[in-house]
């Protein structure tokens, strides 16, 4: 017994100074919380996603990778996706990146389906397909997406995707309420030119406050 107590107290000051050494180490690390989905929501649609992630200095990348790759949750998955195709915080991987919004858009976020159709729109990280950018806006725009339905027209007054829904994206986009001047301006722009391509009868329907088909 008096040789345990000996070696307790021999120990004693090592076993002091590790404990000041890990409330040293405990003071230097910053706790950063993750994103609630809210908050990355805001932060997408204000396009400072990637910002918010370099701000917070590469803290959360695992965290962000674990929401989105084992909970599959589709705002994560669009964040690590786009952390992914734009090197962020960790080495670029576009396909990889490109997956994760893929399966972001599969559980029906909109945001990860307007992006992938801005990347088949321009031809980023993949072959540019407008006629594909189109499937992507369709669902988002149905769902009151602005910027899918700003997409949407301009793709469809280009000429691409279907006839058969020029009547629904004129009257989504006619629609909606503007909270800039400036989008506004686009989308009666964009407006204009779909309804050269629709019937004058077509276009009257679509700027109803409900669409008939008759």
């Amino acid at each position: 017994m008096l040789v345990y107590f000996l070696l307790a107290l021999l120990l004693l000051p090592f076993s002091q100074a590790y404990a000041v050494d890990q409330q040293q180490d405990n003071k230097q690390i910053i706790a950063v919380h993750i994103y609630t989905d809210a908050q990355l929501l805001e932060l997408i649609r204000d396009n400072q996603y990637l910002q918010q992630v370099t701000a917070d200095r590469c803290q959360l990348v695992n965290d962000i990778r674990a929401n989105a790759e084992v909970l599959t949750e589709p705002l994560y998955q669009f964040l690590w996706g786009e952390m992914l195709n734009h090197g962020v915080c960790v080495k670029a991987n576009p396909a990889r990146g490109m997956k994760q919004l893929m399966q972001s858009a599969e559980q029906g976020s909109p945001e990860a389906l307007v992006k992938l159709a801005q990347y088949y729109r321009d031809g980023k990280y993949v072959i540019k397909d407008k006629s594909r950018a189109v499937h992507y806006a369709l669902p988002a725009a149905a769902g009151g997406d602005l910027p899918a339905q700003l997409i949407l027209v301009e793709l469809l007054g280009q000429g691409f995707g279907s006839p058969l829904d020029y009547e629904l994206a004129y009257h989504w986009l006619y629609n909606q309420v503007f909270a800039d001047s400036a989008t506004k301006k686009k989308a009666h722009k964009l407006l204009q030119v779909l309804a050269t391509k629709m019937p004058d009868s077509a276009v009257a329907r679509a700027q109803k406050v409900y669409l008939r088909s008759y």
